[in-house]
């Protein structure tokens, strides 16, 4: 199966950073003739702090991912966390994402199905790959065609994140599709004082790693500053870095 790239700022700051990123997407796309799509997230519901920025909004923010679509011609990703949300966002995106901390909530799993658009189910950092069968059943059984499955790490004690690789394989048991999430896997879950750090110099061995034990998509969270990011920065791939990593893979 050839592997597939999802790509994008966590969360959508502004026109202007979703197009740079978009731009970028576009151009490795065409050079290495890959699979891409772009994600960006129109509300992070689950932040830290009361006071993190948490994005623009359903409305304003599904407008904002089909001007990408629009203008540069990418397949959209984004997470929902609501199962309300499901319809109208999959009338925008071609790939629904249930966030890793709701992936066992059955009417969001129900409702993300039940549109036809593809449901990318991240793994919970509570859950081991083998327990990823019963979220794949409750879609496929709910009617959905493709379900893809995302590793992003264990928790490990407080403020850490450990990846088991072996989740990989033991994934690829109930769906083809596979994806490692190589940014959020280098997450130091709210130990940066009421924010989220992280390792983003662990990020290309990561993908590696996923790619030696069978990974078939790859993802990536990315934008032209991460240090002055409105979320998640610290475990951000640098843009000008991505092709590198990219190059690496294939």
């Amino acid at each position: 199966m050839k592997p597939l790239f999802i790509a994008g700022p966590c969360v959508i700051e502004s026109a202007e950073v979703l197009d740079v990123v978009a731009s970028e997407l576009v151009r490795l796309q065409r050079k290495y003739d890959i699979e891409v799509y772009f994600k960006a997230s129109f509300d992070k519901a689950n932040r830290t702090s009361l006071a993190s920025f948490r994005g623009p909004g359903m409305e304003r923010g599904l407008q904002m991912l089909a001007d990408v679509r629009s203008k540069h011609g990418l397949r959209l990703l984004t997470d929902i966390h609501e199962s309300c949300q499901a319809a109208p966002v999959a009338e925008i995106v071609d790939v629904l994402q249930i966030p890793a901390f709701l992936c066992r909530q059955t009417d969001l799993l129900v409702a993300a199905a039940r549109t036809g658009r593809v449901v990318n189910v991240k793994k919970a950092q509570f859950l081991s790959g083998a327990d990823m069968q019963y979220p794949v059943e409750k879609c496929r059984q709910s009617g959905a065609v493709d379900v893809w499955l995302t590793e992003r790490g264990n928790s490990f004690g407080y403020n850490n994140l450990v990846v088991d690789f072996r989740n990989i394989p033991d994934m690829l048991r109930w769906t083809p599709r596979v994806v490692m999430d190589c940014t959020h896997s280098v997450q130091r879950p709210g130990a940066a004082g009421g924010k989220t750090g992280g390792n983003r110099e662990f990020v290309p061995a990561m993908a590696l790693a996923a790619k030696a034990f069978g990974a078939t998509g790859y993802f990536f969270e990315t934008h032209p500053d991460p240090d002055h990011a409105l979320s998640d920065g610290p475990n951000m791939l640098r843009l000008e870095d991505l092709e590198q990593v990219i190059k690496s893979l294939i």
